[in-house]
């Protein structure tokens, strides 16, 4: 392969990535009107992978708008989907900013792959994430009494374990595909 091939290869890779979260965005989001596979959510795994490959706010707010259209797309096709579209809902640009910002950091790593670093950024911002959102969809939806931030601390929490845990296994996913890719190419490299 030459240095023009090479460049061109390299410059088309944030659009393949960019493609391919937009594709897992629009197969796994929209509460399922648009697919008729029940996949879990993976925006927030999708929105850190972002952080760490595309690292450009561009590209989050590119993102963000994405979703926003699926969300108000489902809730146009089915008003039933459309519940969480409140003031509330706004909340979510922090939350997935958090993501993304844990993208980023996890790239400054000479190992974004390292399991600790991996896990933790994870969880933590999965978690941080979570607290957001719900704390957002409470105090702004108009759904529920004029409560304050300590009051509204006390709802949301049965959703933490779903809201984590599928975020965690599509962490897990893609970073055993990366391990095994990296392993792949460790054999080709001592075959050569």
């Amino acid at each position: 392969m030459n240095s023009t091939q090479k460049n061109l290869m390299i410059s088309y890779k944030p659009i393949a990535i960019a493609a391919l979260i937009a594709f897992f965005m629009l197969l796994t989001r929209g509460s399922h009107v648009l697919t008729a596979v029940s996949l879990p959510d993976a925006s927030l795994a999708l929105f850190l992978l972002g952080g760490l490959y595309l690292k450009r706010a561009w590209w989050f707010a590119a993102f963000f708008v994405l979703a926003t259209v699926i969300d108000f797309g489902a809730a146009a096709l089915d008003p039933m989907q459309g519940f969480c579209l409140t003031n509330g809902y706004w909340g979510l640009i922090p939350a997935y900013g958090a993501m993304w910002l844990g993208g980023l950091w996890l790239a400054s790593r000479a190992d974004a792959f390292a399991v600790k670093p991996y896990v933790l950024t994870s969880v933590i911002t999965t978690v941080v994430a979570f607290v957001i959102s719900t704390q957002a969809y409470y105090l702004f939806s108009g759904r529920f009494p004029n409560n304050g931030v300590l009051e509204t601390l006390q709802y949301g929490w049965n959703y933490l374990p779903t809201y984590v845990g599928f975020t965690l296994m599509y962490m897990a996913a893609f970073w055993l595909a990366v391990k095994a890719f990296r392993l792949i190419q460790v054999g080709k490299s001592v075959q050569a």
